[in-house]
Formats: structure tokens, sequence, C-alpha cells
């Protein structure tokens, strides 16, 4: 009797080793291929980085920041009251990010350039998909990923100004969805070209496929909304100089500029407010989170927009606003 539970004990134990297992192959970096051609150094990371190429032989977003601190930055994600359970997972976000990466989204600098830039974009993400408040459990910043969509959307964002450009489809609804929630006719549009899927006539497509609403949230962060503008990404890194005229206007590389990118007056220029402080206090918990520690997010200044001219009013809405 002794002898068949210790086998029954062993068989559990085996389980539980192939069950972690097969989640360290999604958590943990993966070796890559290498070969050369030619004198030439190529590798492959396999689902992250796919082809040869010399890109894949450097460091990469999984090598630095894995399943499990996803899993601590939003812990409460998958909870019964969250409204979006078993959508947001690890494995959507790094295939998204894997479109971007070479294009130096969470790779641009060393490891700890990268990691910053990762909490800082899913700061912005927590801040913007929270369905966290004062005493919720876990406290209030643990409860980013709540949401993959506007609940109770009061009307269509249909802006006939783009009729001839993107036009809405008939009965679509352009409210907000997403990591960073796309809002309008027009900024589904210019996301579904830019990702080469027809967001347009399918907007929905968005809230059902984790993959694509991170892709379009990134997509967000690394292009300008405007010609004349840096995108959230540039602004980070800081692969933006600031113009004499930015100077004036207080705009200086760092977070608190991608708060004025990616939603202008809305956040920005009004002082002490809490659609600037929600995404400022999200970034520092997630450097926390991850290992960075908030003393590395830099002075005030560099943190807040309080004081920034922001890029862009109300009048003319950002694609992840609802102005």
């Amino acid at each position: 009797m002794e002898a068949k539970w210790i086998l029954v004990l062993f068989s559990i134990i085996l389980v539980v080793q192939n069950v972690n297992g097969e989640d360290e192959s999604l958590s943990s970096s993966v070796k890559p291929l290498v070969k050369v051609v030619k004198g030439k150094k190529l590798c492959d990371k396999g689902w992250e980085c796919k082809g040869w190429s010399a890109y894949c032989c450097n460091q990469t977003i999984s090598d630095y920041f894995q399943s499990y601190q996803f899993e601590d930055l939003f812990s409460k994600r998958n909870s019964p009251v969250a409204h979006a359970v078993d959508f947001w997972d690890y494995h959507s976000f790094i295939t998204a990010a894997a479109q971007y990466q070479p294009h130096g989204f969470g790779t641009t600098g060393g490891k700890l350039q990268g990691m910053k830039e990762v909490a800082a974009f899913l700061g912005h993400v927590g801040s913007k998909t929270s369905c966290g408040y004062g005493v919720a459990t876990g406290g209030p910043l643990a409860w980013g990923l709540c949401y993959n969509k506007e609940m109770s959307p009061d009307k269509l964002y249909c802006d006939d100004y783009f009729k001839y450009t993107y036009p809405c489809a008939p009965g679509a609804s352009y409210h907000g969805r997403g990591a960073l929630p796309l809002y309008w006719n027009y900024n589904y549009g210019e996301a579904g070209e830019a990702l080469k899927v027809d967001l347009l006539n399918h907007p929905e497509y968005i809230e059902q496929n984790a993959t694509l609403a991170f892709q379009a949230a990134i997509w967000r962060w690394m292009t300008p909304v405007k010609k004349n503008q840096p995108s959230a990404h540039e602004v980070f890194v800081g692969k933006w100089k600031p113009t004499k005229n930015d100077t004036l206007a207080k705009r200086v590389p760092g977070f608190g500029t991608t708060i004025n990118v990616l939603y202008g007056d809305q956040a920005c220029g009004q002082g002490d407010v809490d659609s600037m402080n929600n995404p400022i206090s999200h970034y520092l918990y997630y450097l926390d989170l991850t290992g960075v520690g908030r003393e590395e997010a830099g002075p005030h200044d560099v943190l807040s927009c309080a004081e920034q001219e922001p890029f862009e009013r109300s009048s003319s809405s950002s694609s992840s606003s609802s102005s």
C-alpha cells in the first residue's frame, strides 16, 4: 500500500515538472540557433525572432522580460470581476512586439534601456485598461489589462470629415478597443493600413485577437501622430532632439513627453491631474516590479508633463483618446 502511494506521488511530481517545463519554454529566453553565411553571423530564435538574420543574434525582449514578470504586472487581469478574462497573455505581447523589435521597440540601447521602455509602454497600457480603484484587492495598480474594449460606448465615433479616406462601415462602431484603445474611424483605418488588417470594416477584430490588440498599441507607440511630431518611442529612448520651440514649451525627452505625444492637452499642461498621474504611477510601479527600480525613472520634470505645452489640442483627437 505504501509503495502504491509513493508511485502516485512520484507521478504527480513528474506531471508538475512537465507543466513547469512547458511554461519555461515561454517564460525563458531562447538560445539562438547560429550559422555563418559568407563570413556573416546569422541567428534564428524561433517564435520571437523567426528566420535567419543578423538581428536575431541580438538581445530581444524575452531575454530580460519574461512570463512571470508579465504575470506580476497584470496580476488581477483574470480575476472574476475583470472584463477581459483569459484574453491578454505574455505570448501575445511578445508575438506582437516581435514585429517592432527590429525597429527599436525594447531593443534600443542596452538591457536597462530596453526594460525601461517596456515598462513605460506597459505603464500606459495598464493605466488605460485598468479597473482598479483605491481599495481594490492588490491595490489600484494591479488591475491593468482588465478591459479590452469600452464597455458602454455612447456614440459610434464616426467622423464624416474622413468619409473619402476612411469611410465608416455600415453599422460599425469605432469606440475604444485594445491595449492603448483606438477611437474613431480614421485611427482604425490608419492602424489597419499599417498592420495590413481591415480594421476599418472590422474594428471588432481588435477585441477578438490579443496579439493584434498589442500590435495596434505598439504601432501607436512607435508611430508619430502627425508628421511634424516625434513618436512616443523616439521621445522616450532619446532619438528625438527637441527644437527651440519644444524647449520653450518645456518638452524634454522622457516619459512625461510620451504622455504629451499620446494624449496632448487631455493630460498635459494642466498641472497635477489624474490623467497625467495615472500612467506615471503605473510606470513607476512596473519599474519596481521588474527589478529596475523607480529611481531609474529620472527627475520629476522628465516624468511629468504638467507644465508642458501640449503637442495636440482636443479639437484634433489623438489615436488613443476619445475626444
